[in-house]
């Protein structure tokens, strides 16, 4: 048994790559939390509406440039290894978080500040583009062949937690700042904080052992692009089907169902803070629940389970939710959905690592599910709000209902991974 291998080395090993996951995500979702009180250090003075729609924008540039980051960086990990490809998604992460935290506000130099903002978030977008396919390979290669399913569902666990930590760390601070000094320099302490603990876990990757399949695929041709989508564009296209409904349900169900309570439902913005707080943090912890499950009885009765579930259930529970107005019943109705798409996210990354051979595993997991990702689930709450905004609201659910059939249908026909696994193949 190689070092690698070895219980209690696989195990730090999966613990250094999902304490990443869950910085890169902080620092990811920290922009989002605190664009209230920064928007105005790096626009004009203006109309409040347009320097949050200034911020917005640049959060958009910064989730184009995903595609472009699981391109350069699935074909990074690929040729020079998972670790290093996870050591450099945290160094732009890192970079990108000090950057905003030390840029002059625009009362300083001018247009420059906006130009590092935008800057700081395209080598931020290129981290995150890059973090998704270099960790659920990694996790997924690291992981014993029977332990495969719990242990790379930790990428959603720390996904999901980055967004819960970047939440109540504005709680804290709300608590023991004033609005003045959260607007005047308190938001920089987060992007700080930060890029301060991705130094910690750029340390922590440095140390961590080189998967065995990785080591073993040298000498294969080399990923690119072009080996992908004429070599494996089965597979390529399996990824796109299969992430298109479940990340739309995935954004539909958590980022735009906080705004949904408030818009439709009517509850006020902290109600439907702690509403969803509340249902995150179960939803995390069910995560390894389903991993487990999907090594007992493989992958797929879990995906085609989300897809049934989800196509018979997405249009009744946005439906009830628009006339509910207690927040323990709301709570209930967002936790079904959740409980539904966690046959998605439990095992979406190891499902996918599984369907390609080491040498193009990372291009291939994260390339094909960033297109997916940005077309489907990084439009979810714009295609939501302008239905919404045309008196067709409801439109909505059943465009969420008819992307999780398309995927249902992909489930329905692909080879369960667990028991054709390419990982096993290696």
């Amino acid at each position: 048994m190689s070092a690698a291998s070895a219980p209690a080395g696989r195990l730090k090993s999966i613990l250094g790559g999902s304490a990443g996951n869950l910085v890169e995500w902080f620092d990811w979702y920290v922009y989002s939390a605190f664009g209230l009180y920064f928007a105005p250090h790096f626009f004009p003075k203006g109309d409040k509406t347009a320097e949050l729609l200034s911020i917005a924008a640049v959060f958009a540039v910064g989730f184009v440039m995903r595609p472009i980051g699981a391109w350069i960086m699935g074909i990074y990990a690929d040729r020079r290894g998972r670790k290093a490809g996870l050591t450099l998604s945290v160094t732009l992460m890192c970079a990108g978080a000090f950057l905003i935290a030390i840029c002059p506000s625009y009362a300083t130099i001018g247009w420059g500040a906006p130009a590092l903002l935008v800057f700081a978030r395209l080598m931020q977008g290129l981290s995150v583009g890059g973090e998704y396919g270099a960790s659920a390979v990694y996790l997924s290669e690291m992981a014993g062949k029977n332990r495969r399913g719990f242990f790379s569902s930790f990428q959603y666990v720390t996904l999901i937690a980055g967004q819960l930590m970047a939440l109540f760390t504005l709680l804290l601070l709300q608590a023991v700042l004033s609005e003045a000094q959260l607007e005047e320099w308190g938001w920089r302490l987060p992007f700080a904080l930060g890029g301060l603990l991705a130094i910690v876990v750029f340390r922590i990757r440095r140390g961590l052992m080189e998967t065995e399949a990785f080591t073993n695929a040298k000498g294969q041709p080399k990923s690119s692009g072009w080996l992908l989508f004429t070599q494996h564009p089965r597979q390529a296209a399996t990824v796109v089907l299969l992430t298109a409904g479940g990340t739309l349900a995935f954004y539909a169900y958590t980022t735009y169902m906080q705004k949904f309570l408030v818009n439709t439902s009517g509850f006020s913005r902290e109600s439907a803070t702690w509403i969803m707080t509340a249902a995150l943090a179960l939803y995390a912890a069910l995560q390894p629940l389903a991993g487990a499950l999907s090594d007992r009885i493989g992958r797929r009765p879990l995906m085609i389970g989300f897809g049934i579930a989800g196509v018979v259930a997405t249009v009744p529970i946005f439906t009830a939710l628009e006339t509910v107005r207690d927040p323990v019943i709301a709570w209930g109705l967002v936790m079904v959905a959740l409980v539904i798409v966690t046959g998605y996210t439990a095992i979406n990354a190891v499902v996918k690592a599984e369907l390609f051979p080491a040498h193009i595993r990372a291009l291939g997991v994260a390339l094909p599910y960033a297109l997916a990702n940005t077309a489907f689930g990084g439009t979810a709450e714009y295609v939501a709000l302008w239905l919404k905004t045309a008196h067709m609201e409801r439109a909505f659910y059943w465009y969420v209902t008819a992307m999780i059939a398309v995927s249902l249908i992909t489930y329905w026909r692909m080879r369960d991974t667990r028991a054709h696994s390419q990982i096993a193949e290696d």
